[in-house]
Formats: C-alpha cells, structure tokens, sequence
C-alpha cells in the first residue's frame, strides 16, 4: 500500500486535533484521468449516485457559487457550501461557516501519476468555537474514508 502525505496507508484517513483546529484527509491513487476524476468531483447534481456519504446535492462547481449539500453523517442538516476556487481539473476548494467564529474549508487536490490520479481531500474546521463545539462533531474519518473508496470506485469503472 502506498502512504498518503500524513503517513496514513492509502485511503485510510487521519485527524489531527489541538484546541482551535481539527484537520481530516484522506488520500488515494485512482486508475483514471484526472480530467474522468474531476469531471465525478464537479457533477454536482450527479454526486449522489456514486457517492454513498452524499444524499442530495445542488449547486454549480465555479467560484462564488454555492453548492448544498445533505449528507449521511449529518442528514438533518444542509450544507451550504462557498465555491471558493476551481482550477480544472486539479484543485476544488469550498467552505461553509465564518472566521473568526467556526470555518470549515475542504480541498479536493488532483495530481497525475503514472496510469492515473493521485486523490487528497482535505478538510480544516477551525475557529473560536471549535473548542466548545468540538466534542459533539462526529468523527469524519470513515466518511472520508467512503468518498475515496467511492470516488476511486466511480472513476475505474467509467
């Protein structure tokens, strides 16, 4: 298995913690273009179906525009995500929440590798709040862990 860049073994995720900031990532090599993988990535309406962590998806990938999402970890609440920046077909970065309160922003990275696609998501909460709020956020490494299985399964079979 090859490590992701926090040494985790590949589409296995991590979470680091301190008093004002949680980060998760999760990385993996996929056996598709970067353009099959990131075309999977900014389908938005279309995420539900190969993604089993998403329920409903809504919303356009370009900047400044907004995408809403439900997910299963937290179907009761909706996202609504800023469409931060989008440099095709490589790097997607969105956020929700307001600094200096609580701000989560998730990177989507796309690098090309020989027969493929190196897959890093990586998502930073931070913010005053986090230390009062933080207990009661549910563990996201095993929903990180579906996207890429998910994402990565998508893309070799299209």
């Amino acid at each position: 298995m090859t490590a992701n860049p926090d040494g985790a073994a590949d589409g296995r995720a991590t979470r680091e913690a301190s008093a004002f900031r949680l980060r998760y990532a999760v990385a993996t090599t996929i056996a598709a273009s970067p353009e099959k993988v990131w075309a999977l990535l900014t389908d938005v309406p279309r995420m539900p179906e190969w993604n089993s962590t998403i329920e409903h998806a809504e919303g356009a990938i370009a900047p400044g525009q907004r995408v809403k999402l439900r997910v299963a970890i937290a179907p009761d609440r909706t996202f609504d995500l800023s469409v931060d920046e989008v440099v095709a077909p490589s790097r997607l970065v969105w956020s929700d929440g307001f600094r200096p309160m609580f701000r989560g922003v998730r990177t989507y990275s796309l690098t090309p590798t020989d027969g493929g696609t190196r897959f890093e998501m990586v998502e930073e909460l931070g913010g005053l709040m986090l230390p009062m709020i933080g207990r009661s956020l549910p563990d996201f490494r095993e929903s990180f862990e579906a996207y890429a299985a998910d994402l990565r399964r998508a893309a070799e079979a299209s």
